[in-house]
């Protein structure tokens, strides 16, 4: 891209992410690590050039640092770590790039965003030792919880079945929304575990049918939900299907019947956030897909706090606790255990080849 049509762009862009004006204030210097070669490469480029994109219109510095995601390339990322001299770090794709780094943190203020690691266990370690970890991702326990909230205020007089496919995820993603709506007083009238990765379900179907169910959350994958969403429709039977965030997955062999739910997390590039960056960067030959909306915003939330931090005389680690701050993927605002603030889940509605919102209840 030119600097004249980088001139013209970036202050569309960056007014239409709502970014502070102080936000150009400072630069500073960002290890992106992840993955440059592998199965991975293609997300770790994603990574790469969303990071890139927003440092070069901010005057940041971005070094990229390999992320192999195998346990046996602890040591050589802790030396390139340590030698890139960074002043943040994001990407991490890997719980195992973590697993090395994160225990090297502790005490220096350097701050650590993973655009996708979601292990609780990680986390309770990290709040336990006081390693300054942070992550623009949702735990578990969110999607839980907007799972039920859904259920409660749409589907609270109907009838509801709950079924899992038997996996740890699975299984514990229904239980804990059964818990969630127990405590409101609401009972399924139907609960079971089906052989999930069959070729029909159509056993499953009529058992539903029988209990009297119209509204059934799936703690299972797209597959089996797709196959369920089949078999339902060949019985005549009008089932409305919900399912959490492993139903945004690949459509086949199956395709997902329109309108089926899923509590999920919105394509970055949809979010009117998003909107001026994502011309911006097609408009460079970037194409704002996977990770490369959310390494832009997670530069922006570190030059934004980075500005904070110097006003208030504070690490950076620290001033990321500060404030909520704009970016293209939504106000970011951390809780005081790191987690994400606010629940970027949203309920979503698959229709004509892709999740679009649910419309409100009633329509």
């Amino acid at each position: 891209m030119s600097r004249l049509l980088l001139s013209v762009l970036i202050p569309a862009f960056a007014l239409a992410s709502g970014i502070a004006s102080g936000a150009v204030a400072a630069g500073l210097k960002v290890g992106v690590v992840a993955p440059v070669d592998g199965p991975f490469a293609l997300l770790g480029r994603q990574v790469l050039e969303g990071a890139r994109f927003q440092a070069e219109a901010r005057g940041s510095q971005v070094i990229a640092i390999p992320e192999t995601c195998e346990a046996d390339g602890a040591e050589a990322l802790k030396a390139a770590v340590a030698a890139a001299g960074a002043e943040a770090l994001v990407g991490f794709l890997c719980t195992e790039s973590l697993d090395a780094i994160l225990p090297t943190l502790g005490g220096t203020g350097v701050p650590a965003i993973s655009l996708s690691v979601r292990s609780d266990i990680l986390m309770e370690d990290a709040r336990k030792n006081g390693w300054p970890f942070y992550r623009l991702v949702p735990n578990a326990r969110k999607e839980t919880e907007k799972i039920a909230s859904v259920i409660i205020e749409r589907w609270k007089g109907e009838p509801l079945a709950l079924i899992d496919d038997g996996t740890i995820h699975g299984r514990d993603l229904v239980e804990g929304v059964r818990s969630a709506l127990a405590e409101t007083g609401l009972t399924p009238v139907f609960t079971d575990t089906y052989r999930p990765a069959q070729e029909q379900q159509v056993s499953l179907v009529r058992r539903l049918g029988r209990s009297g169910a119209t509204r059934v959350l799936i703690g299972g994958d797209r597959t089996d939900a797709s196959i369920i969403a089949r078999d339902a429709r060949s019985e005549k039977l009008a089932l409305t299907l919900l399912g959490g965030e492993a139903l945004d997955a690949a459509d086949q062999p199956v395709p997902l019947a329109d309108g089926v739910l899923a509590v999920t997390l919105p394509e970055a590039e949809i979010l009117p956030e998003a909107t001026a960056t994502a011309g911006a960067m097609r408009a460079a030959n970037i194409e704002p897909e996977g990770y490369t909306l959310p390494a832009f915003a997670a530069m922006t939330l570190l030059e934004q706090a980075k500005d904070r931090a110097l006003k208030d005389s504070t690490p950076l680690a620290d001033a990321l606790l500060k404030a909520s701050y704009p970016t293209v993927i939504g106000a970011i605002r951390f809780d005081a255990g790191h987690e994400l603030a606010d629940n970027p889940y949203r309920l979503m509605e698959w229709r004509q080849g892709r999740f679009a919102d649910a419309p409100p209840p009633g329509e």
